[in-house]
């Protein structure tokens, strides 16, 4: 329980490096798909278009940046404690159950 408390800090730093890299991973996407800078929901001139996918591209990028680096900073927790902070594995679904 102690590790899991202490790894707090840990995961709280993990968050930003994923922020700061799923922001420049944005960036270089969007720069493939457009030259100018993606339209934010306020901008007046844009197509719904435009924002909507700006919008959509950027939940992807951020949330799968926030996995893989949620998940190697639970590995490397582990690697240096011995003790995983997480979950230790998925409940079954229920029809997994009557198998």
């Amino acid at each position: 329980m102690l590790f899991k408390l202490l790894y707090k800090p840990f995961g709280f730093i993990a968050g930003i490096v994923a922020g700061l890299i799923g922001r420049k991973a944005f960036d270089v996407a969007w720069s493939k798909i457009d030259k100018e800078e993606p339209p934010k929901g306020t901008t007046e001139e844009a197509p719904w278009v435009k924002i909507v996918g700006a919008a959509a591209l950027q939940g992807v990028i951020f949330q799968t940046t926030r996995v893989v680096v949620d998940r190697y900073a639970a590995t490397g927790w582990r690697y240096l404690t011995g003790f995983w902070p997480g979950e230790k594995r998925q409940k079954p679904y229920p029809e997994q159950e009557a198998d």
